[in-house]
C-alpha cells in the first residue's frame, strides 16, 4: 500500500465515562422505585418503569471501556474507522461502537546479531538498538497486518543494509567505518528505518549499534591483518617524523656553521640518525676522541 491510500488518524467525540455512572446510578435508583411501586399495588406502571430501567441500564454499561495513559483506542462502525481516542480514563461510546485499542508507549528492542558482509565484503556480526513508538494509530492498525512484527522485520534489513554500505575499519582514515563512525551510522540507520516504517505509523526515536565485530571464522586473521596494517601505520609515521628532524638536524648545522660537512660525511651523519630515530632499542653512544675524521 502506497502512503496516498494510508488510512490517517482522526480524533472522535466521546463521552466521559463518569458522567454515564450518574445515569447507572439513575437507573438503579429508578429500579428500586419501580420495585416499590410494584409492592403498593402498581404492578403494570412499576414493571414497566423497571423495564425501562433495566433496558437502559444495560444499554449504558456496554458502551463504557478503560484508557490507560499513553494508550489510544480506535472507534470503529461496523468496520469503518471513526476515529481515536487518545484521553485517559473512564470512557463511553454508544454500545455499537467497537474500540480496539493500541498502546502509544516507547517501545524498545534490540536486534538479534546479525551476520552480514561490509562493504569490502568481510563477513561482520552486528545489532542494533532501536526505541520507537506508534505516532498514528489508524496506520498502524489498519495499513500493516501486525505492526510489531512489521518493526522488527523492517529494523533487521535496515541493519544488514547500513552495515554493507559501510567497510568494518579503516586504517587510512580515507572513508567512514562501522567501528569509527559510530555516530554517523546510527543517525542512517535511524533515517532508514523511518523510511522503512513511516507506512506503519511508527516513529523512530533512537538507533544505536549494540555490538559489531568480525565473524568468528575469520575473527583471527582479521586481528594480524589490523595488527600488521597498525605496525605498517606507526612506521610510517616514524619514519616522516625522523626524516624531518634529520633535515632540521642538518639545515641548522649548515646555518650556524657548527662543522662543514661533505657528502660523504653527511650521508654518514644521516645514516646515523635515522638509526638513532627509527631504532626500537636504545642506542649506545660512541665518544670520539680524535678528530673529526679519526
Amino acid at each position: 500500500m502506497s502512503l496516498l491510500q494510508a488510512t490517517r488518524e482522526r480524533p472522535i467525540a466521546t463521552a466521559s465515562g463518569y458522567v454515564m455512572l450518574l445515569v447507572l446510578l439513575g437507573c438503579i435508583g429508578g429500579g428500586l422505585f419501580a420495585l416499590s411501586l410494584m409492592a403498593v399495588g402498581g404492578a403494570g406502571m412499576g414493571a414497566l418503569l423497571l423495564l425501562l430501567c433495566v433496558v437502559i441500564f444495560i444499554f449504558v454499561l456496554a458502551g463504557f471501556y478503560l484508557i490507560q495513559p499513553n494508550q489510544a483506542a480506535a472507534i470503529l462502525l461496523f468496520g469503518d474507522y471513526k476515529g481515536t481516542d487518545r484521553r485517559s480514563g473512564l470512557r463511553w461510546v454508544l454500545p455499537w461502537l467497537t474500540r480496539q485499542k493500541i498502546s502509544v508507549r516507547v517501545h524498545n528492542v534490540t536486534s538479534e546479531k546479525l551476520k552480514i558482509n561490509d562493504k569490502r565484503g568481510n563477513p561482520v556480526e552486528i545489532a542494533s538498538n532501536v526505541v520507537w513508538r506508534v505516532t498514528d494509530t489508524a496506520q498502524a492498525l489498519f495499513d500493516v497486518d501486525d505492526y510489531k512484527a512489521f518493526v522488527e522485520i523492517q529494523i533487521e534489513s535496515a541493519v544488514r543494509v547500513i552495515g554493507s554500505r559501510y567497510p568494518y575499519d579503516d586504517f587510512e582514515h580515507e572513508e567512514k567505518t562501522l567501528r569509527g563512525d559510530g555516530a554517523h551510522v546510527a543517525d542512517e540507520l535511524q533515517a532508514e528505518l523511518q523510511d522503512r516504517v513511516a507506512i506503519a505509523g511508527v516513529s523512530i526515536d533512537e538507533c544505536r549499534l549494540t555490538h559489531l565485530a568480525y565473524a568468528p571464522e575469520i575473527a583471527q586473521a582479521m586481528l594480524r591483518r589490523q595488527q600488521a596494517e597498525a605496525v605498517i601505520a606507526a612506521r610510517t609515521r616514524l619514519v616522516e617524523g625522523a626524516v624531518t628532524m634529520v633535515e632540521l638536524a642538518l639545515d641548522q648545522l649548515s646555518a650556524k656553521n657548527v662543522v662543514e660537512l661533505d657528502d660523504e660525511r653527511r650521508a654518514a651523519m644521516v645514516s646515523n640518525l635515522m638509526v638513532v630515530l627509527c631504532g626500537e632499542r636504545d642506542t649506545q653512544p660512541v665518544v670520539n676522541a680524535g678528530t673529526l675524521y679519526q
